[in-house]
């Protein structure tokens, strides 16, 4: 975008939409929305060219898009997204979570895919020109929130392997309730037999379509062994747990330490893991980023060193791990119930991010 002068949610043009939801429609659809199923009247877009950069920002009616069969999207797959949420807080007001670490990653996200940049004021000034006309689809009820997805593709009609000449940034917006369904429990977690998300030198610490297209299998193969995830394991040894599908992955040991993967350009960044290591460290907890084989892991839910497993990520915030299934074993941590501490720091987070705790690591950011 352009750096010589920060972009503002007034440089979105509105057009709003004729057809946008009644308040009735609109409260009925957010009762109990699927993840992911249910979009708000509403998208923010802009677009890049190489001649011109970035310009024509507007936010406009959430509808269909329109493109050339030969868009480089569609055939090279030149794409990253992003997900953060806006939560209604008591006193009225919509914050975002950390908006600036999912600007930051999108960004880095960009680079890898040779996409340009959205810079972190642009990439915050659509979320505000939304918010603005969207504002009303922010939940009220319970734990929900509503979901931000911001999209960055190239749209260039062209079969040249080559960087897309034009680029298209969307923003669209979802209510969300729990992710799983029937809300905070602990799931099942399938070890991936044959299958790795990423390599090195590869995408696995860009958000991009591919790594999610490729966990899809391997998912799957989770259900259809009624588990809830998949996790996967290190491409080049095969040995060493990574992440799981969407999310990052944390132990807890009999000792108080916490551990979880360390980031090695083969595991997404989570903005939620970052919080959930930033937190814990903050109440004196150790939090060791290390590289954690399968088989210590195993044996140490199997001794009972290792008490409590959890999950993280924006989408469904920390969720504990009751087991981990392959055709070979199947090991319950614990007493397959959600951990003390695994609890504790959902509720935590939780608490921070709808306002009813102190916000003392400023994570959170107003918007209305």
């Amino acid at each position: 975008m352009d750096v010589s002068a920060p972009v503002t949610a007034a440089d979105y043009a509105l057009e709003r939409n004729p057809n946008a939801a009644s308040a009735p429609d609109r409260e009925l659809a957010m009762e109990a929305p699927a993840f992911g199923m249910v979009f708000t009247d509403h998208m923010a877009r802009a677009t890049w060219t190489l001649e011109g950069g970035w310009g024509n920002r507007r936010v406009e009616p959430f509808a269909d898009l329109s493109l050339h069969p030969g868009a480089t999207v569609l055939h090279y797959s030149q794409q990253v997204f992003e997900g953060l949420k806006a939560y209604r807080w008591a006193d009225g007001s919509t914050r975002l979570f950390r908006p600036e670490g999912n600007a930051r990653r999108m960004a880095a996200s960009a680079a890898r895919l040779s996409l340009p940049p959205v810079s972190e004021d642009e990439f915050l000034a659509s979320v505000e020109a939304l918010l603005a006309v969207d504002g009303d689809w922010v939940p009220t009820q319970g734990e929900s929130s509503l979901y931000l997805r911001p999209l960055l593709m190239g749209t260039e009609a062209c079969l040249g392997v080559r960087p897309s000449h034009e680029v298209e940034y969307l923003l669209m917006a979802c209510p969300v309730g729990a992710y799983f369904a029937g809300g905070v429990r602990p799931v099942s977690i399938w070890v991936a037999q044959g299958f790795h998300r990423a390599g090195e030198g590869g995408t696995g610490q860009a958000k991009t379509g591919g790594n999610y297209a490729g966990s899809l299998m391997p998912q799957q193969q989770a259900q259809d062994n009624g588990c809830d995830q998949v996790l996967f394991l290190d491409a080049r040894e095969d040995k060493y747990i990574e992440e799981l599908g969407g999310m990052n992955v944390f132990a807890v040991r009999r000792d108080g330490t916490v551990v979880t993967p360390r980031v090695t350009g083969t595991i997404l960044e989570g903005v939620t893991r970052d919080s959930v290591i930033e937190l814990l460290r903050a109440e004196g907890r150790e939090v060791v980023e290390r590289d954690i084989a399968l088989e210590d892991l195993r044996s140490g839910i199997a001794d009972g060193s290792v008490v409590e497993l959890f999950a993280c990520g924006t989408a469904a915030v920390v969720t504990p791990i009751a087991r981990l299934v392959s055709p070979s074993f199947d090991e319950v941590v614990a007493d397959g119930g959600p951990g003390t501490l695994t609890m504790h720091v959902r509720g935590a987070l939780t608490d921070i991010q709808y306002g009813r705790a102190e916000d003392r690591f400023g994570w959170m950011t107003r918007v209305s």
